[in-house]
């Protein structure tokens, strides 16, 4: 069976993470999103996966190329030009599938590779022309909710219903399997009120006018992350740690500690009096340490210098500096960003309450008690800067020394503390 991936969003709810690299790029435990899932389509079976992309494709397909070199599965690419909506994005996948069936799914979510392996089997066992994976979810009123009748085939989808329509839990995972029926169905589709080409739409009408039956398959105890929000991604990183097995192989200096599952990587140096707690993950070429405390849940890539500073469930991207004194906790530092000495981040309230972020415009609820920062790439921060919880700063920003940051940063901005007219905001020239 081939699959298609829907990779060519521009994940705008991740800024500033976006700002420089698609979201299906966005590394956990060393290897992008994106990699996870096609390792798991190839575990599953997959013979041959087409990737739908736009956003910063250019990225995409330097990394993976033919995916022969790097997965061990041909990999082709389409470019989305529109962003019209998903049966839109479903349709370019006609001339790959030709006249096979085929797996789609989106390329923000994580999964348990398990997901694909039934999905597969239950739509082959079951006569059907689709199927759709299913999660329970305890807030139906925020997804496509899946109606099913006795034999778990799709009766009806509603979007965001209202609560008191109680239309039950089950919704749309984002893993499916379609005949090339499905193709049929996008051309008889018509724009939503969003303006858009829905999937949900064409699948009604492949039900309702086609008689293609659809399958609802119920994912069981499998992980399933749809990754659209920042702490979401602390929460895949943490999953993917979870699995690592211990495989050193930088170099260790004497009074290094290093406890449980943890994986470094070649040419890079833990100095001297450092302490890691695994799991966690330190790539290529980095300088951890003297005395540096790394805590679980941490993610190194590659080519950074960890200091004497301490990080915990956080993730640090390439290129980036943490030297001197610092402290980031439930973190998201992206790459390139260079911390002066002193600059420390809040992960959690006085008060003990839930932690929210600016998105989009929105205060949205994390959920979490504990949750930092989210440092856009090449920002730059002077010496005892203090950033509190849930607070981001935007893609080329500047932090002045002994700031403390209360607010979002603006991208490209200087943001400082003037000690006349109190918190500044500059905008840099080109």
């Amino acid at each position: 069976m081939k699959a298609v991936i829907l990779a060519a969003g521009e994940g705008t709810r991740l800024k500033p993470i976006t700002s420089s690299i698609p979201k299906p790029m966005i590394p956990l435990a060393g290897k992008p999103l994106l990699e996870h899932n096609l390792i798991g389509l190839k575990q599953a079976g997959i013979k041959e996966v087409l990737l739908i992309v736009g956003y910063k494709k250019e990225i995409i397909k330097s990394y993976f190329g033919n995916g022969m070199e790097n997965i061990g599965i041909p990999i082709s690419y389409i470019t989305q030009d529109e962003y019209l909506g998903t049966a839109h994005a479903t349709g370019y996948a006609k001339s790959f599938a030709k006249d096979e069936s085929f797996l789609m799914m989106y390329g923000d979510l994580l999964v348990d590779p398990v997901i694909f392996k039934n999905s597969i089997h239950n739509f082959q066992k079951n006569d059907v022309k689709g199927l759709i994976s299913l999660l329970e979810v305890e807030n139906p009123q925020n997804y496509g909710i899946i109606s099913l009748n006795s034999q778990n085939g799709v009766e009806k989808i509603t979007e965001k219903p209202a609560p008191e329509l109680n239309l039950g839990n089950l919704a749309n995972a984002g893993v499916y399997i379609f005949n090339p029926l499905i193709f049929e169905a996008i051309e008889r589709t018509e724009l939503s009120e969003r303006n858009e080409y829905e999937l949900t739409d064409s699948m009604e009408i492949m039900i309702e006018e086609l008689n293609g039956p659809i399958y609802g398959y119920k994912i069981r105890e499998s992980y399933w992350n749809d990754i659209g929000l920042p702490w979401q991604i602390l929460d895949a990183n943490n999953y993917l740690l979870s699995k690592l097995n211990r495989d050193i192989r930088g170099e260790i200096e004497e009074y290094v500690s290093i406890k449980g599952e943890v994986v470094i990587g070649e040419n890079s140096v833990i100095k001297s009096g450092t302490y890691i707690q695994g799991p966690c993950y330190i790539g290529k070429n980095n300088l951890i340490g003297p005395n540096a405390y790394i805590r679980p849940g941490t993610s190194i890539q590659d080519n950074c210098h960890i200091g004497i500073s301490e990080v915990k469930n956080t993730l640090v991207l390439s290129n980036s500096n943490i030297p001197h004194f610092n402290y980031f906790g439930d973190s998201i530092i992206c790459n390139n960003v260079n911390c002066g000495a002193g600059t420390k981040v809040a992960n959690l309230r006085l008060d003990k309450g839930d932690i929210t972020v600016n998105i989009k415009g929105k205060a949205i609820n994390s959920g979490r008690r504990k949750l930092g920062t989210i440092v856009g790439p090449n920002v730059k921060t002077g010496i005892n800067v203090s950033i509190m919880c849930g607070k981001k700063i935007g893609e080329n920003a500047q932090i002045g020394a002994h700031t403390l940051v209360l607010e979002d940063v603006p991208p490209n901005s200087i943001y400082y503390q003037d000690p006349q007219k109190g918190i500044t905001i500059k905008k840099i020239k080109d």
